[in-house]
């Protein structure tokens, strides 16, 4: 559901005029503290005619001082009794079109205006020019930020970067190299897809209420060419899903389910390592095994006997 700046909701159980207070089904954490607002704007360097999209904008603190700058903003937010409280925070600046949805269901991609093919239709599969690819920010609920990831690498083709708002360990996840803790299948789906750059880290102040953890910002900026060549990047996801599904297991064990120790040691790797010392590169020769075995046809040599008998 989508509607222009202007319109009005109920406003639900608060006081109308007051805003109402977070919601912890909802994952919400206000953000208030104008000098990480700025530093924040900063960091993302909006221009006007930009195509932004904020998920989640709450109360709107953000999204007035990004709609001021580019002049018109898509925002999403689930809650709808903050939209009456974030058109008024945004009143005068800008063009804001709010679509009230679930932001794990939503395409972002059809928000870009493709070309119309000579059929008619509306060119969603025309490559998007660099300019006119989305710039996704987000003060990212921690309850639903890794599947929100997942689901926005789907729709990679029209945007053009994202700057999230996530918990600290998160961002560490996400940046996280071979043979740590925090590396795990997060960091390795999120390198594939993205640069991956850590800006810098806010506290529980910055957010009412106060998180019990700190907060990070991270920047992602889809790769042009993946940095490894993968046959099948559904083997990829398969590959690092089994091998970090039981990370204390070595790859023989880990993978026996899709891979042999056999075809493990056939793409260069040592069936008795551990997922979390891999890299991508390895990772990739893995899952380009896998691919290769998935499209092997079937040895037919004991039907061809059976059929002699």
């Amino acid at each position: 559901m989508a509607r222009s700046r202007g319109g009005r909701h109920a406003t639900g159980p608060h006081e109308e005029g007051r805003p109402p207070r977070p919601r912890k089904r909802f994952g919400q954490n206000f953000l208030h503290d104008t000098r990480v607002i700025e530093r924040l704007v900063g960091a993302i360097a909006p221009e006007p005619g930009q195509r932004l999209v904020e998920i989640g904008p709450g109360l709107g603190a953000l999204t007035s001082a990004l709609l001021s700058r580019v002049g018109a903003l898509d925002v999403i937010e689930l809650d709808r009794d903050l939209l009456p409280h974030l058109e008024e925070a945004c009143a005068g600046l800008g063009e804001l079109r709010v679509h009230q949805a679930d932001a794990l269901k939503f395409d972002v991609c059809a928000l870009v205006e493709a070309p119309e093919t000579t059929e008619g239709g509306t060119g969603l599969d025309t490559p998007i020019e660099a300019g006119d690819r989305l710039r996704v920010v987000g003060n990212l609920p921690y309850n639903i930020s890794t599947p929100l990831l997942f689901h926005l690498f789907e729709q990679l083709g029209c945007i053009r970067d994202m700057h999230f708002m996530l918990q600290k360990e998160v961002v560490e996840r996400l940046a996280a190299a071979p043979g740590g803790g925090a590396y795990g299948r997060l960091s390795v789906m999120v390198q594939y897809h993205c640069r991956v750059e850590k800006l810098f880290e806010i506290g529980p102040g910055a957010f009412r209420p106060p998180p019990k953890v700190d907060s990070a910002v991270v920047r992602l900026t889809p790769h042009a060419v993946p940095p490894v060549a993968v046959a099948d990047p559904a083997a990829l996801a398969r590959v690092v899903t089994d091998a970090f599904g039981q990370r204390r297991k070595t790859l023989r064990n880990a993978l026996k389910g899709c891979l042999g120790a056999e075809a493990i040691a056939a793409a260069g790797i040592d069936p008795g390592e551990r997922a979390e010392r891999l890299t991508l590169a390895q990772f990739a020769a893995l899952a380009d095994a896998l691919a290769a075995r998935t499209a092997s046809p079937p040895d037919d040599s004991s039907d061809e006997a059976s059929d002699t008998l």
